[in-house]
């Protein structure tokens, strides 16, 4: 199947790049491939992932992928066929890391800062709270592009049971760090409140003592001073949400939605598309992966193809034609059900932008692969 157009010119000169899909479609393939090719044609660019099988780092020949930026060696771009005009970095998302750097950059002071890293409420929710991966995928995003360093940002996104989580990650957030659950333990003077002891003690005694042997007293203290410590941060984080959601949505970002040619996954990636065409993010395209190709050649019979094979002395050959044509039979099977598929996501989105993608023996590990798969979305 050729694709009509060269993704990768269409997303040249935008900053911010989202790869966006069901789990296990390929989007970190297609997030480096995109990047690897914008980078080729002379921009710098860095590649985010979410994966923690760490396959991006192997594929990119880079040992040990954090959240520090690492180079790609451009030498291993070139001896797989492809100029590097620009330069490719690649980082692993640490969402705690960037928590614990947008906390720093909105604390009073340093006091306050250092009271809320330490805290242990803090180090809990920072990570196991819903949506504070999302939250942080895109804070890392925004601190890329903030940056200067990067003409483009690959962002691929965390794969979520809902793809369309993400984009509600940055409301999600601000709503737990204002902590109006959390508060309604707390009084005027930062401890804890009326209502709260009322609560706590409308069970008598014994509740109370549950409640201390279950959680410790210091638990309440910890809540207190955790929620203490985020006075005047609120508005703070409240922009940040505002400012990425704003980035996602302005003209310099554009959403790629990577899917599979199975029912499943490209029924998520319609209603993803679906959700930001009608909340106006700026769309780029459908990305269908390892799509099956259609087997060429002429259809022979299995006893012409028996007499050719017994010919060549091959053992068997009447059950040997017999499991080949089988087998082309699946194959085409397999490609028309590819193709089908192809055409009900074009169908129901009103025929989007769609590249595909073959599917490949094994999945690119190295810089020959992803250059192979970088082609392919580059309509070759």
């Amino acid at each position: 199947m050729n694709n009509a157009f060269d993704l990768v010119e269409m997303l040249e000169g935008r900053r911010v790049v989202v790869v966006a899909g069901a789990g296990g479609v390929g989007k970190t393939t297609v997030s480096a491939a995109l990047a690897l090719g914008l980078a080729a044609r002379g921009a710098r660019v860095a590649v985010v992932t979410i994966d923690p099988a760490r396959r991006l780092a192997s594929a990119l020949g880079i040992d040990d992928l954090g959240d520090t930026p690492h180079r790609v060696d451009p030498a291993r771009v070139q001896a797989a066929g492809m100029r590097m005009e620009g330069t490719l970095d690649a980082l692993q998302l640490d969402p705690q890391a960037t928590f614990d750097r947008l906390v720093a950059r909105e604390a009073p002071d340093e006091a306050a800062r250092e009271k809320i890293l330490r805290n242990r409420i803090y180090r809990h929710l920072s990570t196991a709270v819903a949506g504070a991966q999302e939250f942080m995928a895109v804070e890392r995003l925004h601190e890329l592009v903030d940056s200067g360093h990067y003409d483009a940002v690959v962002l691929d996104t965390p794969p979520a049971r809902n793809a369309l989580d993400f984009l509600d990650a940055p409301e999600r957030m601000t709503r737990f760090v204002e902590g109006r659950g959390l508060r309604l333990l707390l009084g005027p003077r930062g401890g804890v409140g009326r209502t709260g002891w009322r609560a706590l003690q409308a069970g008598g005694h014994m509740v109370m003592s549950v409640v201390e042997r279950l959680t410790g007293a210091q638990l309440l203290t910890d809540i207190s001073e955790f929620l203490q410590s985020f006075d005047g941060m609120y508005e703070g984080f409240s922009e940040r949400a505002s400012a990425v959601r704003f980035l996602l949505a302005s003209d310099s970002s554009r959403f790629v939605v990577v899917t599979g040619p199975r029912p499943e996954p490209a029924g998520e990636a319609i209603a993803l598309w679906r959700r930001l065409r009608d909340d106006r993010y700026p769309l780029g395209a459908v990305v269908v992966n390892r799509v099956h190709p259609q087997p060429g050649g002429a259809d022979a019979p299995p006893a012409a193809l028996a007499a050719l094979l017994a010919d060549a002395g091959a053992p068997d050959p009447e059950g040997l034609a017999a499991r080949a044509a089988d087998a082309l039979a699946a194959a085409r099977a397999r490609s028309a059900a590819d193709r089908h598929e192809i055409r009900a996501i074009a169908g129901a989105l009103d025929a989007p932008p769609i590249t595909t993608v073959p599917a490949l023996d094994d999945d690119p590990v190295e810089v020959a692969g992803l250059a192979r798969v970088t082609r392919e979305l580059e309509g070759g």
